[in-house]
């Protein structure tokens, strides 16, 4: 057992790849919005890459161990401390019973990810068992973690002194711009050729109001296609309306002149048009930016997307983990 002494913000379980094939029931994926980091953390300390560990936001929590485990914490870069004494991140952490980790504050990068040997116990909803805050369900009685709460473990393989190395990494950029891939679609054509140049050739300010359900941004007006201006009354009024339809996982929600992407927590279906779409390769850099980062929209193809992904999980797994 695991004490919760200060939760840290929104600190939630999540497990890779989280819940999918329920969104008819109203049930977003979830889980970890940095899947790279995830599942190197796992890896670390002895887990399969879907073993449920925890996701810290911006500050992570304050944890006294009762029993020895090994840990590891990847993702952003966070000050952590065990027993007072710096721990590095990216390797795989012997913890004896009775010690202290203060995970602190993200110095670089948004989130991170801390995994403990066997995983996290917390019951499967849905066949998963990440945190879906906005339902309650899943995580640890269905929302972040608590102060004085406690995390149960399955008991694990104890791997020490393993790292992961730099080139496995992902890398966060030194100032705050950001380039993000997305492909066209499904609602391209809503939008016209003046639009997408302004769309590809603008900075794009994060918002504060932005989380796992989606991040909202600030930036020029666009301009819609004619198909978008002339439409029948049951498209909606506003160019951006559209008969209500089914979005992608990463859509670039068009709400009036205001882009939403639409990420983990995401809803599943609305009246927005979603020209574009970030791949899933991409979300980890979309995890570590932090409010008022810029964004630079790069147009790939669809098949590039795709490989992209490929390559992140054929780094995510047990052959490259140093020990």
């Amino acid at each position: 057992m695991i004490e919760v002494i200060k939760a840290g913000l929104e600190t939630s379980v999540q497990d890779f790849p989280g819940r999918w094939g329920h969104w008819e029931q109203g049930f977003p994926p979830s889980g970890p919005f940095d899947m790279w980091s995830f599942r190197m953390a796992n890896l670390l300390v002895g887990n399969s890459p879907d073993a449920a560990g925890l996701e810290c936001q911006f500050s992570g929590p304050h944890l006294r161990f009762n029993q020895e485990t090994t840990i590891a914490l990847t993702g952003g870069v966070f000050k952590a401390k065990l027993d007072g004494k710096d721990i590095p991140q990216w390797e795989s952490i012997k913890v004896n019973k009775g010690q202290e980790l203060i995970t602190g504050f993200a110095q670089k990068g948004a989130r991170g990810y801390l995994a403990f040997s066997g995983g996290i116990d917390a019951p499967l909803v849905l066949g998963s068992r990440s945190t879906f805050h906005l339902a309650g369900i899943g995580g640890i009685n269905g929302h972040a973690l608590i102060d004085g709460g406690v995390i149960e473990t399955f008991e694990g393989k104890q791997l020490h002194g393993a790292h992961v190395l730099e080139k496995y990494r992902p890398k966060l950029p030194a100032h705050k711009t950001w380039e993000i891939e997305v492909v066209r679609g499904p609602n391209d054509d809503w939008i016209d050729n003046i639009g997408h140049d302004i769309f590809f050739n603008s900075e794009w300010v994060l918002q504060t109001r932005s989380n796992r359900t989606g991040y909202r941004l600030t930036g020029p007006e666009l301009v819609f296609a004619k198909k978008a201006r002339e439409k029948g009354l049951e498209h909606g009024e506003h160019p951006s309306n559209i008969l209500d339809h089914g979005y992608p996982v990463g859509s670039v929600n068009l709400c009036g002149q205001t882009p939403i992407i639409l990420v983990s927590d995401g809803p599943s279906a609305g009246g927005f048009i979603n020209p574009w779409t970030v791949p899933s390769a991409t979300f980890w850099k979309l995890a570590q930016s932090k409010p008022n980062d810029i964004y630079k929209f790069k147009e790939v193809s669809l098949n590039t997307a795709q490989e992209m992904r490929r390559k992140i999980d054929q780094i995510c797994v047990e052959e490259n983990i140093s020990t």
